[in-house]
């Protein structure tokens, strides 16, 4: 796994970036030179949803997520408890290579890619995402129940692992947002780029000065998984 996240999702979300990047229209022109989006900052947005979820294992969204910041920004993080404070050190990555393939880390090193504002993911894009808006909406199917269980940011300046959560969606005091999963990465060497609070709501990552930084909301989503019910009567 280590080496799953480390070098073959890179390859990944590189490949569709670098696609998008290159990516020219009938006159070779980028995204960031046609007319409509010509001088204005400019997102790509990113999602992974090469393993479903299943019965067997959990869908590779809510996990490969911690593989695409350290590909953006060409560096991974170091960390350790000293007299119980967390210390983390940003640590330039090697290029990330698998089984023959090799592609340069840091994304956002890439020639053109000061062209590029930010990359926006998602590790909540999948039908548990509309079923759970449905049943905030009033939709809820009769005798089905929704549970929904994952990871919060952990706003303790120490912690290394995120809060786990368990809510019952059914419930008239659940509330969820479509933005509640949304990350932007911020290019820190953008020739377009977003003040922090263009994105109120959701969680924004930057690297500054070879040091990462995070901003979440409370209650901002790692990951989540959803549980589905259907009751039945046993008298039947």
């Amino acid at each position: 796994m280590r080496e799953f996240l480390a070098h073959y999702m890179p390859m990944k979300f590189g490949s569709s970036l670098t696609s998008k990047l290159n990516k020219k229209n009938s006159v070779g022109e980028s995204y960031w030179e046609r007319g409509e989006t010509a001088n204005k900052p400019f997102i790509l947005a990113i999602a992974d949803f090469h393993i479903p979820g299943s019965k067997e294992e959990v869908g590779s969204m809510t996990y490969t997520h911690s593989a695409l910041w350290p590909y953006l920004y060409g560096h991974r993080v170091d960390w350790e408890k000293v007299d119980g404070e967390l210390v983390i050190t940003a640590v330039k990555n090697v290029d990330h290579h698998y089984k023959g393939k090799e592609i340069p880390t840091g994304f956002f090193d890439l020639p053109g890619t000061e062209n590029i504002s930010a990359v926006l993911f998602s590790n909540a894009g999948t039908l548990a995402k509309f079923d759970r808006m449905g049943v905030v909406a009033g939709f809820a199917p009769p005798s089905h129940k929704y549970y929904r269980v994952g990871l919060t940011y952990d706003a303790d300046p120490n912690a290394v692992v995120g809060i786990p959560f368990s809510k019952d969606v059914n419930s008239v005091d659940y509330e969820e947002y479509w933005s509640d999963e949304l990350q932007i990465f911020h290019n820190p060497k953008a020739k377009y780029p977003f003040a922090d609070s263009a994105f109120g709501g959701i969680t924004q990552h930057f690297f500054t000065e070879g040091e990462p930084r995070t901003i979440s909301p409370v209650g901002g989503v790692i990951a989540s998984w959803t549980l589905i019910m259907r009751l039945i009567d046993e008298r039947k």
